[in-house]
């Protein structure tokens, strides 16, 4: 059955081509397997919320009748504005609009948010960019320029909100702008599709602009919300969709609702938000967190900018899903919010999760995989300016910068033919991670640090988990070791300056690019030899060897412009005497790639790195495979292009003096 939808049809009717639904969420409401949505251009002021379920051969399917034609919004338009003073103009609305969620009383709150500045749900948009929010009406009339915001000239136009009786009152500065003459909106909303239950399977989303909703904060133990998701389910696509302006996230992949241990730590603080991840675990197995009933879900082709914690977020709920092809930028990057959950993509607990092929940049931080991140792999990424603009500094509750995060994890985890080029390529404080084949100009950092605390004067170690291999059950739990890495066939290029040489490698913005921290690290054969029962067969004398650091295996890499080197690596390239530059260039959206490593790197090469060199991850004893148990040859490179019998290091098969394209511009 095909249902049609035009918000500008002459009034109600019964989905069909002649007389079609006014509002999408009419048709929600009786689609069943196989199904199909039709939406006509429009804007579609509501919240749809899917019914009834799909199945995997026959989805239920959501499309716009032209690319993005369709817009779903949690916003209604603010009209009637008065001056107040100079540029402050004032808007009321009755708080009857609102039905029992208000986005101006309620806060952004929970666990993991770590911001001092009060912040509500609701915003303010101004010609479809968010303005900024102020703690004072004072602060709104002053309109200073936020000197953490990374858009200087867009934190001008400054908001601020009350309440009298039973209104809303909105304060707006809009510069030199009359905002009855503008695109002024304001967020009503809590979300623009998703439903309400768990379980409303293979629903595919395709085509759709969808924006600005005020959506909550989504700590990974609590229900995490977002402008658009399968609300714990299996088989979502969400497709050539443009997402944007979301108060907090923009897809949610993620957690449910668990009455008991949600915000648990904010609201009864007796034990510590990290055992409530635990906690969340183990609860999740119980509550059917299950290959066979959570995840698989797609995520492609879409642009997903501009929202003020992440662009994609996911706790548990993403597991063997993949996303790829997207364009994510700009997000967290108004200095708005701050807390331990803010990135590009933030997902916990990603088993079997695929990144690949995304353009990421320009956001507080690239890619953050916390906890779990067992089988996942970033792949085929062009990453950069996953960091602050110069001269801006780090906000209070604001987390660090980096193209790639992954946090206690005990892989493996495979991060391969990417370009990583921001000041920070990618932050480890784990284990089980295997680096291959990629460009890197920016440094590796928290190497023996950013896992343990030290509380009382005592150690405090973060257990976490691991999984049976492929599958969500626990198989158990345990404090990183650091090491099990793996560093094969990539470029080391030190082109950010170093303008601090104090940090060390266990800093989170240490600034100094190649494989030099990981001398504290053994070798394979070091490590083995501790476990030598002809040598020492006292069991009790192996304390030291279980608790201490794992191996590494580092090959086959290239180092320039003065990138350090593993003391111990024995096949590589230093080349101290070339001056490599690498920059990156936009053309219509596309970005290109210039560097002179050709030259070089001369005749150096290396071998063909595949599933059987890289071994096992230490402690879940999973290999470094596909998500199906098959093995990987890294025989493709960034572009997909055939690398020959002899490879050389970086992500690209082939390197060239000239221009080559890395990134080609979404066409949706």
């Amino acid at each position: 059955m095909i249902y049609y939808v035009d918000a500008a049809s002459f009034r109600d009717g019964d989905g069909s081509q002649a007389r079609p639904f006014k509002h999408i969420n009419d048709a929600a409401r009786i689609a069943v397997a196989g199904d199909e949505i039709v939406v006509k251009p429009g804007i579609y002021r509501e919240h749809v919320v899917p019914k009834n379920a799909g199945t995997k051969d026959a989805p239920i399917v959501y499309r716009s009748a032209e690319p993005l034609g369709a817009v779903i919004t949690g916003a209604e338009k603010a009209a009637g504005w008065e001056k107040v003073k100079g540029s402050i103009w004032k808007f009321t609305v009755d708080n009857s609009i609102f039905g029992d969620y208000n986005p101006y009383t309620t806060i952004v709150y929970g666990d993991w948010y770590f911001s001092p500045n009060i912040r509500h749900t609701g915003c303010l948009f101004l010609n479809d960019r968010m303005m900024y929010e102020t703690n004072t009406l004072k602060d709104c009339q002053d309109g200073v320029v936020d000197s953490f915001a990374w858009d200087d000239e867009g934190s001008q136009y400054l908001w601020f909100t009350e309440q009298k009786e039973d209104k809303t009152v909105i304060y707006g500065n809009f510069r030199k702008l009359d905002p009855n003459k503008e695109n002024v909106e304001f967020t009503v909303r809590r979300n623009c599709f998703m439903p309400k239950v768990n379980h409303i399977n293979y629903i595919t989303v395709s085509g759709f602009n969808i924006n600005k909703a005020a959506t909550t904060w989504a700590p990974p133990a609590a229900y995490q919300d977002g402008m658009i998701g399968p609300h714990w389910s299996m088989g979502w696509i969400i497709e050539d969709c443009e997402i944007y302006g979301s108060r907090c996230c923009g897809i949610s992949l993620g957690k449910y609702l668990d009455v008991e241990n949600d915000m648990y730590f904010t609201k009864k603080q007796v034990k510590s938000p990290t055992q409530m991840e635990r906690d969340a675990v183990c609860r999740g197995q119980y509550h059917g967190w299950l290959k066979e009933k959570i995840g698989h879900h797609i995520v492609r082709r879409c642009h997903v900018h501009h929202n003020e914690q992440t662009g994609i977020v996911g706790r548990m709920g993403a597991v063997f899903s993949t996303i790829e092809d997207c364009d994510i930028h700009d997000n967290c990057t108004s200095a708005q919010l701050g807390g331990a959950e803010t990135a590009g993509i933030k997902l916990h607990a990603g088993i079997d999760v695929t990144i690949r092929r995304n353009h990421i940049h320009h956001n507080i931080m690239g890619v953050w995989l916390d906890w779990e991140a067992q089988g996942a792999r970033v792949s085929q990424n062009v990453m950069h300016d996953n960091c602050r603009p110069e001269g801006k500094k780090q906000a209070q509750g604001a987390m660090f910068s980096t193209d790639v995060f992954i946090e206690v994890g005990h892989g493996p985890t495979l991060v391969d033919n990417n370009l990583l080029l921001s000041p920070v390529s990618i932050t480890i404080p784990s284990e089980g991670i295997a680096v291959v084949h990629n460009l890197i100009l920016g440094s590796f950092s928290l190497i023996n640090s950013g896992v343990d605390s030290i509380v009382n004067n005592q150690r405090e170690p973060r257990y976490t988990p691991y999984h049976i291999r492929h599958r969500t059950e626990v198989a158990g739990f345990m404090t990183i070791l650091h090491g099990d890495d793996r560093i094969y066939n990539n470029i080391f290029v030190q082109q950010h300056k170093i303008t601090d040489k104090k940090k060390t490698a266990q800093d989170a913005d240490y600034q100094v690019v190649g494989t030099g921290p990981f001398d504290i690290f053994p070798t394979p054969k070091e490590w083995n030899d501790q476990f030598d029962f002809s040598k020492n067969p006292d069991m009790g004398g192996l304390a030291e060897a279980h608790f201490g650091h794992l191996p590494v295996w580092i090959e086959g890499n290239a180092y320039f412009n003065g990138a350090t080197v593993y003391k111990k690596e024995k096949n590589k390239l230093v080349n101290k005497a070339a001056k490599i530059t690498v920059s990156l260039s936009e053309k219509n959206g596309d970005y290109f790639l210039k560097t002179n490593l050709a030259k070089e790197l001369g005749d150096f090469t290396d071998g063909i790195i595949s599933t059987e060199i890289l071994g096992k991850a230490f402690e879940p004893e999973q290999r470094f495979e596909n998500p199906d148990g098959t093995d990987i040859i890294f025989d493709r490179d960034l572009l997909g292009n055939h690398r020959g019998t002899s490879t050389i290091p970086g992500p690209l098969a082939e390197l060239s003096a000239k221009e080559m394209p890395v990134w080609k511009a979404l066409k949706i």
